[in-house]
């Protein structure tokens, strides 16, 4: 997600809607928004001194990554309310928040916190539908979910983009990495150069409607079917402008519903209740020479998307993916890895696993399991590139021109199979390339790790 322009329209929001009233400050509400846009500073924090309790801390925490007022009136405020000493800044306090859960914000926090986020967008209200931000009614905790710096659709999805044949596109280097994916031999290639600037792309491939869901602050691209059982249409997704524990929250464009990017699953609006999860598909991070080698019949992602972008290699996000840091707030686990070294990851059979890129350093074939079922897995960690197949019983070793089991058998690694020249198929897994702290961070306790 693009944020140079961070704070621009937020500023320039809530410039224009700024306080000037002389009446007395008598409401939480009345005070937050002081707080937020300036006014009787003093009259406001006599009304929270006297409240005296950490479920304003909710309105605080927002008040000081956006406020027009002095933020060390509010940093003494929130240290008052919640015994905790953060100082000003906005990102250790979120990541206080989110290690304190028991702390329900008070009832004006959503009203507050809607009314926040319409100065900058009024589109937002698609979203924030009061009826939809009742505590009981949402997957996700509210006061976590930030803005990420762009209004709703300021990260343009692509949609049935255009594509064309591999000769035709001398645009991209020979190491661009791209989304590899191939469904019902049709084989398809969207570089992350490119996708880099849209993180989603809603398409039909092989037959099937899917969207490619790329967050790039996780360096997460998960491929979910769109088709959901019940529903006439697919459906089509976007991205809001929304965060939860940096990780994009996308929305479907029938309903409004946010969605986790990471699970799938419709997490605030009309859809929270369906039982919906998303179905994964297989897709692949390759270099671009690896995949039209592999995929000669390929597509690949033109140009010509209809915006207006530097899709140069190693432009879009080039300083955040060079950096150890984040960009928002998270609590990271990271005792046995760093936030964002990356992992491969695979959810299927009721079971989640994460392999560390590290461990398919020059090419590896790997044999493992997941839930007790038999995977192999073939990677280049160079490439950031893994691809998972069930095995059966079978025993696997690299091979110069494909795999070998331990039968004798020679197989060839297809997108879809592993296919023997007896027609034995052994079919793929779907997984994904994610940093460690978002697979830690949403799977944590219900993740194996493997660590051969």
């Amino acid at each position: 997600m693009d944020r140079r322009t961070f704070g621009i329209g937020v500023a320039a929001g809530l410039s224009a809607a700024g306080i000037t009233r002389a009446q007395a400050v008598t409401t939480l509400a009345e005070a937050q928004e002081i707080l937020l846009l300036g006014g009787d500073v003093g009259a406001a924090a006599q009304v929270i001194r006297a409240h005296g309790n950490a479920d304003v801390a909710a309105g605080l925490i927002l008040a000081l990554r956006y406020t027009r007022v002095d933020r060390g009136i509010i940093a003494s405020l929130l240290a008052e309310v919640t015994g905790a000493d953060h100082g000003t800044s906005w990102f250790d306090w979120m990541i206080w928040q989110e290690g304190n859960p028991q702390i329900v914000p008070h009832v004006s926090y959503a009203g507050f916190k809607r009314d926040m986020f319409l100065r900058i967008d009024a589109n937002f209200a698609d979203f924030l539908v009061p009826e939809y931000l009742q505590r009981d009614r949402m997957k996700i905790r509210l006061e976590e979910v930030t803005w990420g710096g762009v209004r709703k659709d300021g990260i343009p999805s692509l949609d049935n983009p255009r594509m064309i044949r591999p000769g035709e596109a001398d645009y991209l280097r020979e190491d661009d990495l791209v989304f590899g994916v191939s469904i019902n031999g049709d084989a398809r290639a969207y570089p992350l150069r490119i996708m880099g600037w849209h993180e989603m792309f809603n398409d039909v491939i092989g037959g099937v409607p899917v969207a490619l869901a790329y967050c790039t602050l996780c360096g997460s691209g998960i491929l979910f079917e769109t088709q959901v059982e019940g529903r006439r249409k697919p459906l089509i997704f976007g991205s809001s402008g929304f965060l939860y524990r940096s990780n994009k929250l996308m929305f479907d464009r029938e309903t409004h519903s946010l969605w986790n990017q990471f699970t799938g699953q419709p997490v605030v609006g009309p859809l929270v209740d369906s039982g919906v999860t998303l179905t994964q598909r297989p897709v692949v991070i390759a270099p671009w020479r690896d995949w039209r080698q592999a995929n000669p019949e390929t597509q690949v992602l033109s140009l010509r998307t209809g915006h207006n972008r530097d899709y140069g290699s190693g432009v879009v996000y080039n300083d955040y993916f060079a950096s150890p840091d984040l960009m928002f707030p998270t609590i990271v686990n990271q005792r046995v890895h760093q936030q964002k070294d990356y992992v491969f990851g695979v959810r299927v059979f009721g079971a989640a696993k994460a392999w560390p890129i590290e461990v398919f350093a020059g090419g590896r074939v790997l044999n493992d399991a997941i839930a007790d079922r038999p995977l192999v897995l073939i990677g280049d960690a160079d490439g950031r590139t893994v691809r998972a197949y069930e095995r059966g019983g079978l025993v696997f070793a690299a091979a110069p021109d494909g795999v070998m089991s331990d039968d004798g058998t020679l197989w060839q690694r297809q997108e879809e199979a592993l296919v023997a020249a007896d027609g034995r198929r052994l079919p793929r897994v779907a997984g994904h390339i994610a940093y460690w702290f978002a697979w830690n961070g949403y799977l944590g306790a219900k993740s194996e790790l493997y660590d051969g």
